[in-house]
């Protein structure tokens, strides 16, 4: 059997494409979510076409702040003392392999899980690095521990795979030809017919920010409502925010952003936003994976952050600010040059992933 573990928007985002495959192949597996996302997951599965879970987890609110990250951890790994119970109720009592993604808490958590009850482990998305343990943090130690407890590694590109080799990790590592956000991607545009809407007013400019790293360091949420602010002055701005975000952001800063013209706007479906995105003068985000997206789609981004775990785009469309106001300034002087083609591969990585977990299906 396999067990797909996921409990956020981007891991059901990303696994969504292989989750369709196996519906459209017929083979069986066990959905569980953590309930890391628990009041929105409905309507992620709504968005995206996916059935219910098997098994949900946590409780009717999202953890979406430390203490109720603290407080939903504890619970869940109060549930790693009682092996039996675990097995039987979070994985139906079937053997097999456990699919999880990135380097969440829900990936952790499930990663903890499934190597309690005896599954085998896939880590999708596995290898990427900043090379600092702290930032981001928690992410860059649950992505390294989740790569040590993985039998089976799905390595987005050659880059992931080899420091994964250089980390000489015990599990199978198996090199795909992209993300699986591109499969995302072409599907979330594939269902936009029409967007191109025939109207000639400006695009507005994509902005989102969620990061722990930004949230809650004033100078860096600050330096960006400043440069939002300023960049409203001239050009349409839309900022998608963040439940998180919107709590961090003071209602001084809101009212500011608001009467600079900025459009403060509640997170959309993923098809709306990737449309959004294809067609903007460019973004400013510190998400990993509107970085892929924008690398995917050719459209510049300024990234809000000091170090990126994805190569995707630095050098030709994105731009890693590193909080430098000179290297701000210079990518809004003119974001344009660095916009390039768009570059969907041909090849499905969720049909290579989904290839190498078939031998799992009948465990």
């Amino acid at each position: 059997m396999i067990h797909v573990f996921v409990g956020t928007l981007a891991e059901y985002i990303k696994l969504a494409p292989l989750l369709w495959r196996m519906e459209s192949a017929g083979l069986p597996y066990r959905l569980i979510d953590s309930g890391q996302h628990a009041d929105r997951s409905e309507s992620f599965r709504d968005e995206l076409g996916l059935r219910a879970p098997d098994y949900v987890m946590g409780g009717t609110r999202s953890v979406d702040s430390v203490p109720a990250a603290l407080w939903w951890a504890a619970g869940l790994g109060r549930k790693l003392a009682r092996p039996r119970q675990l097995d039987r109720t979070v994985f139906g009592g079937r053997s097999g392999i456990c699919v999880v993604h990135g380097d969440t808490p829900t990936a952790l958590i499930g990663a903890l899980m499934a190597k309690r009850v005896g599954l085998a482990l896939a880590h999708v998305e596995a290898g990427l690095r900043t090379h600092r343990w702290l930032h981001p943090f928690p992410e860059e130690i649950v992505r390294v521990a989740v790569d040590r407890l993985a039998d089976l590694l799905f390595a987005p590109d050659g880059t992931a795979a080899e420091e994964l080799r250089k980390r000489r990790v015990k599990g199978r590592i198996i090199t795909g030809s992209s993300n699986t956000v591109s499969d995302a991607l072409r599907a979330a545009l594939a269902g936009g017919a029409g967007w191109h809407s025939s109207t000639h007013r400006p695009r507005p400019v994509v902005v989102t920010m969620h990061r722990v790293e930004n949230l809650h360091r004033r100078r860096r949420r600050q330096g960006l409502v400043h440069v939002i602010k300023r960049l409203a002055e001239t050009t349409p701005v839309r900022w998608y925010v963040h439940e998180p975000t919107r709590r961090a952001l003071k209602s001084a800063d809101q009212a500011g952003l608001e009467a600079s013209g900025v459009e403060l706007v509640p997170m959309v479906p993923h098809a709306e936003f990737v449309r959004a995105l294809a067609r903007a003068p460019f973004a400013i985000t510190d998400g990993g994976s509107i970085q892929e997206e924008c690398a995917l789609l050719g459209v510049p981004v300024l990234l809000w952050r000091d170090r990126t775990d994805r190569a995707d785009g630095l050098g030709e469309n994105a731009v890693l600010s590193r909080y430098d106001p000179g290297v701000v300034e210079a990518f809004l002087a003119d974001p344009e040059r660095f916009r390039r083609a768009r570059r969907l591969p041909q090849s499905s990585p969720s049909q290579e992933i989904l290839e190498v977990l078939a031998e799992w299906v009948d465990g």
